[in-house]
């Protein structure tokens, strides 16, 4: 989601971000937990960390912010924004996991830059930011990476063969003053930042980039990719989910 030359935050009207939420804003004090990524597709596991942050950090709701073009990833393997999208609401089958492009509603591309946002527009909110263990482990290369944990607590889930890894990534080192024992984690959403801690989680070994490696397998006699349209012209970037 890191892009160079991002725009400034900006907050748009209740009636244009009710309907890029599908139709309803959150109410003052909620608890809600954002995940980022490109979604390409989505697949259960992103619900299963999404489900596993609604019950351990007591959320009301997490929003998936899928994203118009990550840049660490190749745009020859990304499906259009409206597939990915559709492709989140179908998986997340609970109302209380939001598939949302806010994002492109925002005009925002750094992650740093649509945080800002959302507290701009929902100041009576307590968001929390959700990734997967594999991103701490990279996540110094994103666009102002530290401002991110400076700006809202974050929730760091476990990912197979990461965990034991997990204190070493440059961000946890950077930031382990700011870390909270596991235990207390129920109270992250109302600790301002930076705050952020680390969940041992029953693993899931689902990523987007073997469901599209399986998809693409099973239909390349038919000369068309895994996921979207056309020919496959050349192999998938891999993904963050």
């Amino acid at each position: 989601m890191p892009i160079p030359g991002s725009k400034p935050p900006r907050c748009l009207t209740p009636a244009a971000l009710g309907k890029a939420l599908g139709g309803h804003l959150p109410a003052r004090g909620q608890r809600i937990g954002l995940l980022g990524g490109s979604f390409n597709p989505a697949h259960d596991g992103h619900r299963h960390i999404s489900l596993e942050a609604l019950r351990r950090l007591h959320l009301d709701e997490v929003w998936w912010l899928v994203s118009p073009q990550n840049p660490l990833k190749e745009q020859a393997g990304m499906a259009p924004l409206e597939a990915r999208l559709d492709s989140a609401r179908q998986v997340s089958r609970d109302p209380r996991l939001r598939a949302t492009a806010l994002e492109t509603t925002l005009g925002t591309s750094a992650t740093t830059d649509t945080l800002k946002a959302l507290q701009k527009c929902f100041p009576q909110v307590n968001f929390v930011w959700l990734m997967g263990a594999d991103n701490l482990a990279q996540i110094h290369r994103w666009q102002r990476w530290s401002q991110i944990f400076r700006t809202l607590p974050v929730a760091v889930l476990d990912r197979p063969s990461y965990s034991l890894s997990v204190l070493y990534a440059k961000a946890a080192q950077r930031f382990a003053e700011a870390r909270i024992p596991e235990r207390r984690a129920a109270t992250l959403a109302g600790r301002s930042a930076p705050a952020w801690t680390f969940l041992h989680i029953r693993l899931n070994p689902l990523s987007a980039t073997a469901l599209r490696e399986r998809r693409s397998e099973a239909r390349c006699g038919a000369g068309t990719t895994g996921f979207g349209e056309g020919p496959a012209k050349k192999a998938f970037a891999p993904d963050k989910e």
